[in-house]
């Protein structure tokens, strides 16, 4: 599992496994926002089996589905409203970690 690191809280990856779940809390994560529709591509695991294993390891999960190439006003809402109730630093993921990284960027030029 690769990740990049955004900002000293904030660091994203493209899609998770849950059998990841373990290695992102050892990577000192608290939470962990999906930000990839279910049945996006065939094949990917759902936001509520992520979810499961996630909590299971004992971090936060937060589902906030951004359709690709699509982000809405309220998406990034959505996200920033996570981002402060969520304990940091948090694990953002999509597909590609594109999606993720584009609203951390809406939210920082929304507090400028």
């Amino acid at each position: 599992m690769e990740y990049r690191e955004i900002s000293e809280d904030y660091s994203v990856s493209g899609q998770i496994q849950p059998e990841d779940a373990a290695a992102i809390k050892e990577a000192g994560f608290k939470s962990v926002i999906c930000n990839r529709p279910d049945d996006e591509q065939p094949g990917q695991p759902s936001a509520d089996t992520v979810k499961a294993a996630v909590e299971a390891a004992g971090l936060a999960f937060r589902y906030i589905p951004v359709i690709s190439g699509q982000i809405t006003a309220e998406n990034v809402e959505d996200q920033a409203e996570a981002l402060d109730e969520l304990e940091g630093p948090v694990f953002a993921y999509c597909r590609s970690g594109a999606r993720c990284t584009n609203l951390y960027g809406l939210i920082q030029q929304s507090k400028a």
